[in-house]
């Protein structure tokens, strides 16, 4: 499994990001140990997270996802193996949201603590914050890299504009996003494709996007409203229920059949065949699960693979 260069970052990743949202939510800490556990031992090595997973699950307040990650970091070692990157700028309370340098330095500190670890490789401003100035993030994130809190910076949920005008004051001697995380599938098309894709393949920014199988959906495990009862995804995957929907899964089955693979497993092929795309990110709450996921990697599409799925996306 050959690993791929993060943009132009000191950071080199195995090919598949795991979605660290499912921790203390969907997957319990001793079923979280496990994925972790498997997906490392399969030869991955870069999981992803956010300070505020999963504070929208009753009796959440933000952290958990963190605080089994680090609980898991401390009773395996091997911190040097893992590339750890987490995210801040959601609301984690009141004053508690935004980028700006004096909420970095203390959402900072509580993912280290949360962490257990004391460096992020990759910390990412988690949406846009319109009330603070590019460059006033762009300085504090400098001081975290000065004091090797923080290995390299990425950014999600932003606009082409706003990580042009970032990149370009990166070119003045500021920190450089490596990274962009945005909502990204085979159904979600839309975010990426055009001048932000452009702008990322251009400045070589390594897209590393979510929701890659939309919840579920591309696994063909929702082919009708039926499938969906009793599904903690469901709200997210009804959108999908449409004459598009089921004929990229119609596509996703039919390139399956031909490579011996599961719809999920040619989904994310695509994803990775894309020239902007890095590592993109998937979660699993069992092993079977997990398995499933890993395996993505083996699957390689041709073009005429590739048309026939992007055909049915369009």
């Amino acid at each position: 499994m050959e690993k791929r260069q993060l943009g132009s970052s000191s950071l080199t990743v195995a090919p598949i990001t795991f979605g660290g949202n499912v921790f203390g939510w969907t997957a319990d800490e001793a079923m979280s140990f496990k994925l972790l556990d498997a997906f490392v031992d399969a030869g991955f090595d870069f999981i992803d997270t956010a300070d505020v997973y999963s504070r929208w699950h009753d009796g959440n307040e933000g952290g958990e996802s963190e605080t089994l990650i680090g609980k898991w970091l401390a009773s395996r070692g091997g911190r040097d193996k893992v590339i750890i990157a987490t995210k801040f700028g959601m609301e984690m309370g009141p004053g508690k949201v935004g980028l700006s340098p004096a909420y970095m330095v203390e959402a900072v500190e509580a993912s280290l603590r949360r962490l257990k670890t004391d460096y992020i490789d990759l910390y990412q401003s988690h949406k846009d914050d319109p009330d603070t100035p590019v460059e006033a993030t762009l300085e504090a994130y400098a001081r975290l890299i000065e004091q090797g809190k923080v290995r390299e910076i990425g950014a999600s949920n932003f606009t082409a504009d706003r990580l042009k005008e970032a990149l370009d004051l990166s070119k003045k001697g500021l920190p450089r996003y490596q990274s962009l995380q945005p909502i990204y599938s085979l159904v979600e098309r839309d975010t990426l494709e055009g001048p932000l894709e452009d702008l990322c393949l251009a400045e070589n920014v390594g897209v590393i996007g979510f929701y890659s199988l939309a919840s579920g959906f591309l696994t063909g495990k929702y082919r009708s409203k039926a499938d969906m009862a009793g599904q903690i995804r469901a709200p997210r995957v009804e959108k999908y229920l449409n004459d598009k929907g089921f004929g990229v899964v119609a596509a996703l089955d039919e390139v399956g059949e031909k490579h011996g693979a599961k719809p999920g497993q040619v989904a994310m092929a695509w994803l990775m065949a894309r020239p902007s795309v890095c590592a993109p990110i998937a979660s699993a709450t069992n092993l079977d699960q997990l398995d499933e996921l890993v395996k993505s990697v083996d699957v390689t599409l041709d073009a005429g693979d590739i048309a026939k799925l992007d055909a049915a996306s369009a």
